[in-house]
């Protein structure tokens, strides 16, 4: 038995063609995917109409120029705020757990419900790991994180250069799940669909140590000045739920609309699990690279990106 053999259990032959060729056509759907996505985003819609508008509409003042009256306060902020920046380029990746989530949810048994919960409760146990632990670390390190320095390498802003690297290796990390869902790479999590919705949750929680959202630096602000670690954990675990109040609400629709049908069409089909997965988590992490790594040098003339008429 050969070691391909012996690493997938299925005999190579004529037959794995026609499934490396669908693969392929997925995966480049997906870059095409991210790509285009990176090209037409217009990061003052999303962060100004959209995210800011939400905050102020909820909060009841103007987010950003209102001073944070007290901690209750600032844990309310750190909330809304999170839930504004729902669909900044800082976070729409948060949008690739779809499928990990209706897969993880597929493959377990009980009603609806607890395949609902079950799943969310994984993403979340990895979220709040990280987002916690760095909101103590981060009130700890205050100003000496780049995220919240002033100072600048030429023209861009080093909190900027911080977003870029943790974004750019969040990308990488998705691209890698993407591919391993699809089975182009070795997957880790192939028996393991819980654990990649750990994982994935990790990575949500993760987008707090690149966020160069506006609200989330001035929250990050007014935490560190409270020289309270545990405050500051607090703080970044409600930006975190925030962030994903929206998608789990749309998983949430589903599943119980169609009474956990979609989850058993979902688990019908490894293939079409994989697919759903795959794709959704290669299209945002090329998103992630694109976007953070071209699109964002290219604004300080650093490189090219194509501009769209709207961003200009």
């Amino acid at each position: 038995m050969t070691s391909t053999q012996l690493r997938t259990g299925v005999t190579p032959g004529p037959h794995l063609a026609p499934r490396r060729a669908r693969n392929g056509r997925v995966v480049l759907f997906s870059v095409l995917a991210g790509i285009a996505l990176a090209v037409l985003w217009s990061y003052e819609f999303v962060d100004s109409v959209i995210g800011d508008n939400v905050a102020n509409n909820l909060l009841g003042h103007d987010a950003k120029k209102t001073a944070i009256a007290g901690t209750t306060a600032g844990l309310v902020f750190a909330f809304v705020s999170g839930l504004a920046g729902t669909f900044t380029a800082c976070n729409i990746a948060m949008a690739a757990s779809v499928g990990p989530l209706s897969q993880a949810g597929a493959g377990q048994r009980g009603g609806p419900l607890r395949r609902l919960l079950r799943p969310l409760g994984w993403l979340t146990v990895g979220m709040v790991a990280v987002s916690a632990v760095y909101g103590f670390v981060g009130v700890l390190l205050g100003d000496r994180l780049p995220q919240l320095s002033t100072d600048k390498v030429g023209d861009v802003p080093v909190r900027l250069l911080q977003s870029s690297v943790v974004f750019g290796l969040i990308g990488l990390a998705l691209i890698y799940l993407g591919l391993a869902a699809l089975g182009v790479l070795p997957d880790l999590f192939r028996d393991r669909p819980t654990a990649r919705v750990v994982v994935l949750g990790g990575l949500v929680g993760g987008f707090l140590i690149g966020r160069p959202y506006p609200l989330f630096n001035k929250l990050f602000h007014y935490a560190a000045d409270t020289d309270n670690p545990l405050y500051g954990s607090l703080a970044f675990v409600l930006q975190s739920v925030g962030n994903v109040v929206f998608v789990a609400a749309v998983f949430a629709v589903v599943v119980l609309l169609t009474r956990g049908r979609f989850l058993s069409w979902l688990g019908a089909s490894p293939r079409r699990a994989a697919v759903v997965t795959g794709s959704l988590l290669v299209a945002l992490g090329v998103f992630n690279v694109v976007y953070w790594d071209v699109r964002l040098p290219a604004m300080f003339g650093i490189g090219w990106f194509p501009t769209m008429w709207y961003n200009a």
